[in-house]
């Protein structure tokens, strides 16, 4: 299947559909092939972790556990040219 650049911005889903369904679309503009929709099986598609940044792991830095008043207190003032 072929469509052109217009074609594709204008029926985008249904091209994604043929895809879906195992279709090879190649889009033009101006006559010139520039992209290809190909269908993905699951084996293309790399497994992720679930958590984004999957494990950190971070290190303990020996600072003192503040309250959030404490952290208020010290963030108080801060960024201001006085």
């Amino acid at each position: 299947m072929e469509a052109t650049a217009r074609e594709f911005n204008q029926k985008s889903s249904q091209i994604l559909a043929a895809a879906a369904s195992g279709e090879i679309v190649t889009v033009t503009k101006n006559g010139v092939a520039v992209a290809r929709v190909v269908p993905i099986d699951d084996h293309d598609v790399p497994p992720y972790p679930t958590d984004p940044m999957g494990a950190i792991d971070l290190p303990d830095l020996d600072l003192p556990d503040l309250t959030d008043e404490e952290i208020e207190d010290v963030l108080k003032g801060m960024g201001t040219t006085a």
